[in-house]
């Protein structure tokens, strides 16, 4: 008789974990971001007395200590090998100054010419020796990718432009009105991009300029939050955004401030609320860096500096957080993650996300080569499963680089919810449960 009271004990006990494990207890969700954070952050940073946060300019630099102070509140380390957390470094300021372009005796009006050079006076004519290299860019090249290059000019270069480009070629002459800065000194080189057809006969042009150069100092702001597991130090999980924005531009309707809200104060904002959230958790396993790159606008200089001052092979994910003031085109509590089939980064937050109101969604605009287009980019290319997260409707986006890129224009509370999301989706990366695959090819 005991023998059976005891047999059927233990099979109640049995069915008792069966049934357990058919119906696991669900765990609460980990508290959200500070809502008061985000709003805080991004109203600070897009404030007009920023001006715009245009790199190299006092703006950016009242950005960088706002930034720096918020690293010191919540209590981050500098990164190994800095002794605060600015992180500087040297580029180089280069305005050219057209005096004369002709092209086959004709000359060219300043909207349908761009040029770049790094000599400080230049007197270039066809006869000279060596010959430039003569490029063509039809109607359906990708503009944007393939002067990319010719912008730090390293040969003499003449690109004609087909005028179907004519959009992307006024953009082309905006980026390089704004960006006089450079990573390197410059070479004693040009490129001149013309808006038209190249001659049919011989090439003959004539170009002069001047061009004033000098150095000035940038600087990242990053942060660390080291890992509780000691075997997983050389793990570092990435957190960034650019706190950069263009600056100051033509007045609209009295307004020449380029406040930059969504782009990218969200994205800043995100990493400081972020390392706030973290912090407070105290549950990383691996290291945590916390970065605001700094001449994203001009080039993503910032970025580049960074990635050179550690060993890739040492970061295992980048989150870079770019434009996320306002719904994605899929609605409220989703975001969309770039480059989603370079790695398996986008499907482990899609899994992790999972249960909850929240989606992570491919990027739906891949003719926009968002990929390439963040400061992400610069990691990507050297392995490290690095992407954006982001829910700006690009293509219809009328605020982007404009004066009414402003506070008023995000959702906050929405904005709140895609960094708590991106926080909670995190979690079993930097605990070392997950490692997104590396890119490879780029």
């Amino acid at each position: 008789m005991v023998k059976a009271i005891v047999l059927v004990l233990l099979l109640g006990l049995s069915g008792g974990s069966v049934c357990a494990q058919k119906k696991p207890v669900k765990q609460p969700a980990a508290p959200g971001v500070s809502a008061a954070t985000v709003e805080r952050v991004v109203r600070t940073l897009a404030a007009d007395d920023m001006l715009g946060r245009a790199s190299g300019q006092p703006g950016g630099e009242k950005a960088a200590d706002f930034l720096v102070a918020e690293f010191q509140r919540i209590g981050l380390e500098p990164l190994p090998g800095l002794t605060d957390f600015s992180q500087s470094f040297p580029v180089y300021e280069a305005h050219t100054k057209p005096i004369l372009v002709s092209v086959d005796g004709a000359v060219v009006p300043a909207e349908r010419y761009v040029l770049v050079s790094g000599q400080p006076k230049l007197n270039w004519m066809h006869y000279d020796e060596p010959s430039p290299r003569v490029i063509t860019i039809g109607a359906k090249d990708n503009l944007l990718k393939e002067i990319r290059p010719l912008l730090n000019p390293q040969a003499n270069t003449i690109v004609f432009v087909d005028t179907a480009q004519a959009k992307a070629f006024k953009r082309v002459a905006g980026f390089v009105a704004r960006a006089g800065l450079r990573p390197d000194k410059p070479a004693p080189f040009s490129t001149l991009l013309v808006l038209g057809a190249a001659p049919a006969g011989p090439l003959k042009f004539l170009v002069t300029a001047t061009t004033d150069i000098r150095t000035v100092m940038l600087r990242n702001v990053v942060g660390v939050l080291p890992g509780l597991d000691k075997n997983r130090a050389q793990e570092q999980v990435v957190f960034s955004g650019h706190y950069d924005h263009i600056g100051i531009l033509p007045a609209v309707a009295g307004d020449s401030i380029a406040n930059g809200a969504d782009d990218d104060a969200s994205g800043t904002t995100a990493v400081v609320a972020l390392a706030e959230y973290f912090k407070q958790r105290h549950n990383n396993a691996r290291p945590l860096v916390f970065v605001a790159f700094v001449a994203e606008e001009i080039g993503g200089f910032g970025a580049r500096y960074f990635s050179q001052q550690l060993p890739p092979a040492q970061v295992v994910a980048m989150f870079n957080i770019e434009m996320i003031g306002k719904q994605a085109k899929f609605g409220p509590n989703t975001a969309f993650i770039t480059g989603f089939d370079k790695s398996d980064f986008g499907r482990l937050l899609q899994q992790n996300a999972q249960g909850s109101v929240f989606r992570f969604e491919p990027d739906p605009y891949p003719e926009q080569n968002l990929f390439y287009r963040s400061d992400n980019a610069t990691l990507a290319r050297l392995g490290v499963p690095a992407h954006t997260i982001s829910t700006d409707q690009i293509p219809t986006d009328k605020l982007y680089h404009s004066v009414n890129d402003e506070v008023e224009s995000l959702d906050l509370p929405n904005m709140t919810a895609v960094i708590t999301a991106i926080g909670r989706a995190a979690a079993p990366i930097i605990s070392g449960q997950q490692t997104p695959t590396r890119i490879v090819g780029e």
